[in-house]
């Protein structure tokens, strides 16, 4: 593609990685992004209408940000200026901003200011661009990857469109690493490479939706490798793995394997081991496991096997999955790991968890007990004609906070607390309160 005078920071030299020359050049080479940048989404639309404003790329490493304001360049009528945050100054962007003011007064064009790393300019330097964001003097597209709502001004992500990047893909790593097989002019297409179909799987999964990371290792790999007697290039599993400097984990994900680690996993949390379990945790991990798929494990296992016997577990483990989200991937091993040893060696009780159960079966298989008349909704006009919410006892009146009453019409005990833990406690508390409710004395009132 032919870029004018403005646009010349937009050509690619040959001698740049594979990553920057498979860079894609118009709209329909973009890969991923589907919820904002599909077909009739809203970022598509305004370019397609070249009505451009200033935008935030949020997201993890090689996800597309830098691409898609390239594309942006190409696509919009306005002139093009980059700078990297991490090796420029206000006086760059000054420098800049003088340019765009130029094009303005000279033709009314406008100037696309692409900041990468945008979050290491401090307070101040953010600061100089508030101004010329607000009038339009230029149209700002800052890409980071840390949130923009922590590390950009305030100021500047309220008149800015932040658009989130997710992770690529499995499917859309592949077709990537094709394509640039299959291009004899930016790619490799002028070697003779077979990709098995192994080796592919395992970049796809292993580079955590990095495109970047996945074609500097089948750049390596290819470029690295002797080609066999035939001038072929066997580009296998272990160059794969060589090439990305990680070891194949033997875990399908969706099949057998899968199932067996989260399974072991689970049962060593209940088991009590938090050995075997960091180490299934580790496992999950290092092959590429969603850390939310883990943390939901987390959090289910803490609710039906820890319980009440420590009803923090199941705070932490919630904490943990909450803290997955925020930070992502490699520090989010940490708070699952705290969460996992947590309720390792918690006391256990899958008390509450046998309780649901019970009363779930009993609903299922017998008739579904109708709400007493005295617990029923007493305060609409009517309630009074028709006894509902009648002769209901207010439990805070009386003494301990306890009365006797029937909250459902039959004499049943599905909650059953066992002697670990903090349950120790509710069971005694239970027992106290259950013997009372069967005691022939109504309650007293508290005075």
């Amino acid at each position: 593609m032919l870029f004018d005078e403005d646009n010349k920071s937009l050509e690619i030299p040959e001698s740049a990685p594979l990553a920057a020359r498979m860079r894609p050049r118009a709209v329909e080479e973009f890969v991923g992004q589907e919820h904002f940048f599909g077909e009739g989404k809203l970022l598509r639309r305004i370019l397609a209408a070249d009505r451009l404003s200033s935008v935030i790329f949020y997201g993890p490493p090689g996800t597309g940000k830098t691409a898609l304001a390239w594309i942006m360049a190409s696509v919009t009528k306005a002139a093009f200026e980059h700078i990297n945050a991490a090796s420029s100054n206000v006086k760059d962007i000054r420098g800049c901003v003088e340019r765009a003011r130029g094009r303005l007064g000279e033709g009314k064009r406008r100037t696309v200011l692409f900041i990468d790393e945008l979050h290491r300019f401090n307070k101040a330097q953010q600061d100089v661009l508030l101004p010329v964001v607000e009038t339009g003097t230029v149209i700002l597209v800052g890409a980071t990857t840390h949130n923009p709502f922590f590390s950009v001004n305030a100021a500047l992500v309220s008149r800015s469109q932040v658009f989130e990047f997710r992770p690529l893909r499995e499917e859309d790593i592949t077709a990537i690493l094709h394509s640039a097989l299959a291009d004899d002019q930016r790619g490799l297409g002028g070697y003779d490479v077979d990709l098995s179909a192994e080796a592919g799987d395992f970049l796809a999964k292993v580079c955590d939706g990095d495109a970047r990371r996945a074609l500097n290792a089948l750049e390596i790999g290819v470029l690295s490798a002797e080609p066999d007697a035939d001038g072929r290039i066997r580009y296998d599993l272990a160059v794969a793995q060589e090439s990305i400097q990680k070891k194949a984990v033997v875990y399908d994900q969706g099949e057998g394997e899968h199932y067996d680690t989260a399974s072991a996993f689970i049962k060593s949390m209940r088991g009590s081991d938090p050995d075997a379990a960091v180490y299934w945790l580790a496992k999950m991990l290092e092959a590429g496991e969603d850390p939310r798929f883990i943390a939901r494990r987390i959090v289910i296992c803490a609710a039906e096997d820890v319980g009440n016997a420590d009803p923090q577990a199941l705070v932490v483990a919630t904490a943990a999955l909450q803290a997955s989200e925020f930070v992502g991937l490699p520090e989010c091993r940490i708070p699952l790991a705290q969460a996992v040893t947590y309720i390792a060696t918690a006391p256990k009780s899958n008390a509450a968890y046998l309780a649901v159960d019970e009363a779930g079966k009993d609903i299922r298989e017998g008739r579904t007990i109708p709400v007493p008349d005295h617990l029923r909704v007493g305060s609409y006009s009517g309630a009074k004609r028709l006894g509902h919410g009648q002769d209901y006892k207010y439990a805070h009146q009386y003494e301990g906070h306890f009365v006797k009453q029937d909250y459902i019409p039959c004499d049943k005990e599905y909650y059953k607390p066992t002697n670990n833990g903090y349950e120790a406690i509710i069971r005694k508390r239970l027992e106290a309160w259950r013997k009372r409710k069967h005691d022939a004395s109504d309650g007293t009132k508290s005075p």
